[in-house]
């Protein structure tokens, strides 16, 4: 039961996360995955005060996700800059996330401005081409989306975003056909003149070979190489560039580590990265003079920049509850350092150092940029 909270709580701050952002497809997926295990936990407990308490949240959740789905139906139809649900993805509005928004990963950010930025610039420089296929690899949490995000801002491309278990279907034929339509309508606004991006996601379930699967999803994908292919120069060479991300790289079949010029590792952040988010998270919250930004980037070494924005939200939140619960004051008091301290030793680290090691020995082997 605790197992199954943890992780109902996890999703439910996903996709709060993300809602914020508004980065409308990986909300939606994060909500439909909290009420999930909220209606589980529902079933399984026996404490009334506690079942009412997660009706009550996953009522919440139901709400707001069905108002994401409304207000995609009703943009749908506006413009390619609206959100348009294709079944297995969305053509969205990039969130309005910059560079300077996404704090370190300097590597990747040079990888994605030689690949995309420069080349949509100055095409006339790239007689070779240039990379149009790109890897993103490493933790969760760790910004593999706001950098996608960002490179699309840079260049005011069209957004197609693509969940690989989404992509998948049980029916035969259907894999390849939802592959197919992707690229198709990829292809067809990048002929009218826009350059496309298409994200990825959880790219590993798409690509893994199984000894037990079926035929279908070996058809899909041949068809994803085949796609994949298509982009490598026909006599011209299309703005049609695919980023995919994936937290367990050591899954990709190896045809497809190939189809991908550029294999970026995205690392948990370093010390300076975690003092640069603690600053950036922590910009319109009320602080105590006694603060310590640097002392809280060394507390949270191995942490995501998830974590450490869940520590911030944390510590508002603690700060918040003790004001409606004593009601003393016209307003809450300042968050102090002893209140992240505390945040600090019940929020623990959401990567575990095996799978991290396992990370970067894919690395030393795959990485482009490393």
């Amino acid at each position: 039961m605790r197992e199954l909270e943890k992780l109902a709580a996890e999703r439910a701050r996903e996709a709060v996360k993300y809602d914020r952002l508004g980065m409308r497809g990986e909300a939606v997926l994060n909500y439909k995955e909290a009420i999930q295990l909220l209606l589980k936990l529902v079933r399984f407990t026996d404490d009334p005060v506690m079942r009412r308490v997660y009706e009550e949240k996953a009522r919440q959740y139901k709400e707001r996700l069905e108002a994401l789905l409304e207000k995609s139906l009703e943009s749908a139809y506006i413009s390619a800059r609206n959100v348009k649900e294709k079944g297995s993805y969305l053509i969205v509005d990039p969130p309005p996330v910059k560079w300077d928004d996404v704090i370190g990963l300097e590597e990747a950010k040079k990888a994605l401005r030689e690949s995309i930025i420069y080349p949509s610039l100055r095409p006339e420089f790239f007689p070779l081409g240039w990379p149009r296929g790109i890897l993103f690899f490493g933790p969760p949490g760790c910004g593999k989306t706001m950098l996608a995000a960002a490179a699309a801002n840079e260049v005011d491309a069209l957004f197609m975003q693509a969940d690989a278990s989404v992509i998948m279907s049980k029916w035969l034929g259907e894999s390849e056909k939802n592959i197919a339509a992707l690229f198709e309508e990829a292809r067809r606004y990048e002929r009218e003149g826009k350059p496309v991006i298409i994200l990825i996601d959880e790219v590993d379930s798409l690509t893994t070979f199984r000894e037990n699967e079926v035929g279908g999803e070996a058809r899909a994908r041949n068809q994803l190489l085949k796609e994949m292919d298509g982009l490598q120069d026909k006599g011209r060479t299309p703005r049609i560039y695919v980023i995919a991300a994936t937290n367990k790289p050591w899954l990709l079949d190896e045809p497809f580590i190939r189809r991908f010029q550029k294999r970026i590792y995205i690392p948990l952040p370093d010390y300076d990265a975690r003092l640069n988010m603690f600053k950036h998270y922590t910009k319109r919250l009320d602080l105590d003079d006694d603060v310590d930004f640097n002392e809280l980037a060394k507390l949270t070494e191995g942490y995501s920049g998830a974590d450490i924005s869940q520590i911030c939200m944390e510590a508002q939140l603690k700060v918040v509850s003790e004001f409606f619960e004593k009601g003393k004051s016209d307003k809450p008091r300042k968050i102090t350092m002893s209140d992240f301290i505390e945040v600090v030793k019940n929020v623990k680290p959401s990567i575990s150092m095996d799978s991290l090691k396992k990370m970067v020995e894919w690395a030393r082997k795959y990485a482009s940029t490393f």
